[in-house]
């Protein structure tokens, strides 16, 4: 004889409030040697933990997100007029990262620093985002279970039937996004306020809570 079970997809949803802040800063450049391209990207390196550790960080808190170096090529007419390509160099790519507990004053001085340093022209972003990532999952995946077993009960009291143990749960494990996005140094300008003095932009963002769901599927023997 076949199980009788029941089977319910119980969704969870709940807002998390971010509480730190991630600056992402890119630094590149193409250098006609393969050697070159590597004491530049390292000299810019140290030039960029310089300038973080005058902000309050410690060296190692700069975090290397990727590296590559590539060959570097551009494209060019030829006297026929066909297009061609010719190499120019090697071109650098290291990504890091800082982050801190969210601080607009903190953060507005550390991009006034990145953006007005004459030594670096580095691209960089920041980025808001939930530090205890594994706590607000579990309590999304609480949500998600208590609604499963709510529709559950709903549906068994009005089948007659009654609900009895868990035979599974089934949980996608997909990738849940913590973070809260507002913004690219492109258009720092013209959304921060420079202040000279303070030498500093006037940050005034509140990230908004982050809006998060997921569901789970509960499979239980009904009686």
């Amino acid at each position: 004889m076949a199980k009788r079970v029941i089977r319910v997809t119980g969704k969870g949803q709940i807002k998390v409030k971010p509480d730190m802040t991630r600056i992402t800063i890119t630094l590149d450049g193409v250098q006609p040697e393969y050697a070159d391209a590597l004491e530049c990207s390292a000299a810019d390196t140290e030039i960029l933990k310089d300038l973080m550790e005058d902000m309050g960080f410690k060296r190692k808190d700069v975090k290397t997100l990727s590296f590559n170096v590539d060959t570097e090529n551009e494209s060019y007419r030829d006297k026929d007029g066909n297009w061609k390509s010719k190499f120019v160099g090697y071109r650098y790519d290291h990504i890091v990262k800082v982050e801190f507990p969210s601080d607009n004053k903190r953060l507005g001085r550390i991009l006034y620093a990145l953006a007005n340093n004459e030594a670096l022209t580095p691209d960089f972003r920041f980025s808001f985002f939930v530090k205890d990532v594994e706590g607000s999952k579990n309590e999304l995946l609480g949500k998600a279970v208590t609604d499963a077993k709510a529709k559950a009960e709903v549906l068994t009291k009005a089948a007659g039937v009654a609900l009895q143990e868990i035979i599974s749960i089934d949980y996608s494990w997909g990738e849940i996004d913590f973070e809260y996005r507002p913004m690219k140094n492109s258009i720092l300008a013209e959304e921060c306020s420079l202040a000279d003095l303070s030498r500093s932009y006037n940050i005034d963002i509140e990230p908004d809570d982050i809006e998060i769901s997921d569901t789970v599927t509960v499979v239980w023997r009904i009686g």
